[in-house]
């Protein structure tokens, strides 16, 4: 591969199971674990393996919500709260694996950036000229723990995909306030995330009509 980590899911009769992959770009060789941990409960669980495998079981789902339909707020979002409730639940307190974390809220946030910068035609932060890709790169060595080859993939990731980087923490965000609303209606987390995920990949705008009074 070329960089990257990413959830295939399973089939609709689980005869193929979900999978999480390290598209691993020539010339990797090391993986620090106190950076991979995170990412594990970004795309494994309660990640993307819980959020997808609980809506290809919800049979009040028809097959298209079940199996294809994916709003990136929400999945995305879903997968970074995950990476900050398993936090809350205290699976995070080694302090490598706590800097992993926040390496990777890092990550999302440099993103945000790049991504407003380079699409907006914004003006870069000295006021020298406008965003473009050498100074998308410069900014993400300077603001992430990556190496050359995954640096690279990111760069060209975002270079053609305007408006996904801001998915992420848009949709964390959204995840967060929806929650807290929810408790202070007088339901437990619990019952919050199983109420969510239950109603498959929807946009957030729905999911708070749906969930909250």
């Amino acid at each position: 591969g070329t960089g990257g980590i990413f959830y295939t899911q399973p089939t609709e009769d689980f005869s193929r199971p979900g999978r999480m992959w390290w598209s691993v770009p020539a010339g990797q060789e090391i993986f620090h674990t106190w950076q991979e941990l995170t990412t594990v409960h970004h795309e494994g669980a309660p990640g993307h393996h819980l959020q997808i495998g609980l809506a290809l079981m919800e049979p009040n789902l028809n097959s298209w919500r079940r199996n294809a339909c994916w709003n990136s707020g929400h999945g995305e979002g879903w997968a970074l709260y995950a990476e900050a409730l398993m936090a809350e639940l205290g699976y995070m307190d080694d302090p490598g694996y706590r800097m992993g974390l926040l390496d990777s809220q890092r990550l999302r946030a440099a993103r945000v950036v790049v991504d407003i910068g380079l699409h907006l035609g914004k003006k870069m932060p000295d006021g020298s000229g406008i965003w473009d890709k050498a100074h998308m790169k410069s900014f993400m060595r300077e603001n992430t723990a990556m190496d050359d080859a995954n640096l690279a993939f990111e760069v060209n990731r975002y270079l053609g995909w305007p408006g996904q980087a801001p998915s992420y923490a848009i949709g964390e965000r959204l995840w967060h306030k929806t929650r807290d609303d929810a408790v202070a209606q007088g339901m437990t987390p619990r019952e919050f995330h199983s109420e969510a995920l239950a109603l498959g990949s929807i946009p957030m705008s729905i999911l708070r009509e749906t969930i909250l009074d």
